[in-house]
C-alpha cells in the first residue's frame, strides 16, 4: 500500500467515531445544545452525559430523523445567487 493510501485510510478511521483519540471524554459545550436542540425536535429524551463519540453517534441518528443534514453535505451544495 503506498503512503498516500495509508494516510487516508489513517483519516477514515478518525472519522468513525469510535477510533477517536478523545471519543471517551465528555462531549463538548457545542455537542451538548446540538444534541438537545436535534432532541427536542426529534420528540426524544437524551442523557445529559454522554461521550464525544456517543453524541456524535446521536447526532448523526437525530439529524436522519429530523431531516436535517450533516454539515459537511450543506458546504458542497451551491445555492443560486439572487436577483
Amino acid at each position: 500500500m503506498s503512503k498516500k493510501n495509508s494516510m487516508r485510510s489513517d483519516r477514515s478511521l478518525l472519522n468513525e467515531p469510535e477510533q477517536w483519540t478523545t471519543g471517551d471524554e465528555p462531549m463538548t459545550t457545542a455537542q451538548d445544545s446540538y444534541v438537545h436542540t436535534l432532541a427536542r425536535e426529534a420528540g426524544e429524551e437524551v442523557p445529559n452525559e454522554l461521550t464525544k463519540a456517543e453524541a456524535s453517534e446521536k447526532i448523526n441518528e437525530l439529524q436522519q430523523k429530523t431531516g436535517r443534514r450533516p454539515r459537511s453535505t450543506r458546504q458542497g451544495n451551491t445555492s443560486q445567487k439572487r436577483k
